[in-house]
């Protein structure tokens, strides 16, 4: 883990020595937000220069058919209850100035997040709670390395029971669908999941947090559930891949990586969420850049 800002890690010689080898750059930027935050965010224009300015050196580490897989959240005008497309913008610019595709759009669903924003949902109660992210897939390659096989999920109890039977009520649909006779009579080993992931992201009490309450440390206010880069990670890379991220914060990205045998480089430029990162990872290497 290398204590810097992103932009004095991509002009280094370490950033040069993994360049065309990151399998998957995966992460969640500070949002940009239009109230300020502690752990630090830009606004308006200033983040769109800001992320486009980082697109094309982050492009550059993706190996060739390598992905950059970023969370971005979403924003409301100042003092309005209208939606800034400003996440949309910086969709558009990563896209462009990194000269990325677009491969796949994931809706993360939060089920237990608070409601927000509480001005227009819980004061004058003219909006519902804004309960979601979007998680951008992009890469320069039209076909990067992916395998949904990786991330299958448990059958429903009816699909289990239709595998049981080995028979169904095949034909056309509605839709204008055929359904085959033994279309679906092959057990998969799971289900493929759909873009739509619903993580809640709720834990109080785990080995980081109490990591950072023994060791007086500020706990990182925009923690990412670990079951997002565990996805991503399974989906996109294979053990021993390089995974990259340039806003490490706790360091949920490395951990994970750590867990399922990948290599991992992260990024941070405070040392305090770099020193609490420990308790999800303890003696994971710390190079003070």
């Amino acid at each position: 883990m290398y204590h810097c800002s992103i932009e004095d890690f991509l002009a280094s010689d370490p950033a040069s020595a993994i360049r065309g080898d990151v399998q998957l750059a995966f992460t969640s930027p500070p949002f940009p937000l239009n109230r300020k935050k502690k752990y630090g965010n830009l606004r308006g224009d200033e983040y769109l220069e800001w992320l486009g300015g980082l697109a094309g050196p982050l492009g550059d580490l993706l190996s060739e058919d390598g992905s950059l897989v970023v969370e971005l959240g979403n924003a409301w005008e100042p003092g309005e209850p209208v939606m800034s497309t400003l996440a949309l913008r910086a969709l558009l610019k990563l896209l462009e100035a990194g000269g990325f595709h677009l491969c796949q759009q994931f809706v993360v669903h939060n089920p237990a997040r608070l409601p927000s924003p509480a001005q227009w949902v819980n004061v004058e109660r003219i909006r519902v709670k804004d309960a979601f992210t979007n998680v951008w897939w992009m890469s320069r390659n039209r076909r990067p390395k992916a395998d949904n096989r990786k991330i299958l999920t448990d059958y429903s109890p009816s699909m289990r029971k239709l595998l049981e039977r080995q028979s169904y009520n095949a034909g056309d649909r509605p839709s204008q669908h055929h359904i085959g006779e033994t279309s679906f009579l092959t057990d998969n080993g799971g289900a493929i999941p759909p873009n739509v992931l619903t993580i809640s992201n709720t834990v109080s009490t785990d080995t980081y947090r109490r990591y950072c309450k023994e060791h007086d440390l500020r706990i990182h206010p925009a923690r990412m559930p670990p079951g997002l880069a565990e996805f991503f990670i399974r989906f996109l890379t294979d053990e021993n891949d390089l995974v990259f991220d340039p806003f490490g914060g706790s360091n949920t990205t490395g951990a994970a990586a750590e867990q399922l045998k990948r290599q991992w480089l992260t990024i941070e430029p405070q040392m305090d969420y770099i020193e609490g990162s420990k308790g999800r990872l303890l003696g994971a290497p710390i190079e003070i850049g």
